[in-house]
């Protein structure tokens, strides 16, 4: 992301104009190392400034590249993060629950038509509503329902242009 073009040569000042942007689209920014001075303290001071969360992994109290992370955290500027769970915990990110899988029964409750349209999109991979009336001969209003009604039941999907395809 940057303000420039994309012939534009990377300029170590036009850095802190990008970091802007990518600090103001983040929900939080992520300093995993960094020196006292390194340019990922002044994206932390933006992201500050615009009331995002930060976060720094902490490292060693000797080690330069840690020297920047340590700063952070020990000036209450960013959230100690030692693990994702913490980033879960900070974003207040909640794990989605997993879903036990459905077994569908296939063709228990299609009438012979919408059998055929089925295998016929199965192996075509995608066809528009008009191949489907010529190759069945079957009028485009009585196909019409017949797809909306395999649409409500999960097994087709429309796409732009009329074009179906199987779930």
């Amino acid at each position: 992301m940057t303000d420039f073009l994309s012939d534009a040569l990377p300029e170590r000042n036009n850095f802190i104009k990008r970091n802007r942007i990518i600090a103001g689209l983040s929900d939080a920014t992520l300093v995993i190392e960094s020196g006292i001075k390194g340019g990922a303290l002044i994206t932390a001071d933006i992201a500050n400034s615009y009331n995002r969360d930060v976060l720094a992994v902490p490292g060693r109290t000797d080690d330069q590249w840690s020297a920047g992370c340590n700063s952070l955290i020990k000036n209450n500027n960013a959230f100690l993060t030692e693990s994702s769970d913490d980033i879960e915990y900070f974003l207040d990110w909640k794990p989605e629950k997993s879903k036990s899988p459905v077994q569908r029964t296939l063709f228990s409750d299609l009438d012979d038509t919408e059998k055929i349209i089925f295998e016929m999109l199965s192996k075509q991979g995608e066809l528009t509503i008009d191949t489907i009336c010529r190759s069945l001969e079957i009028p485009v209003n009585k196909l019409s329902s017949l797809l909306l009604q395999m649409e409500f039941k999960g097994l087709v999907k429309c796409a732009p242009g009329n074009v179906y395809r199987t779930v």
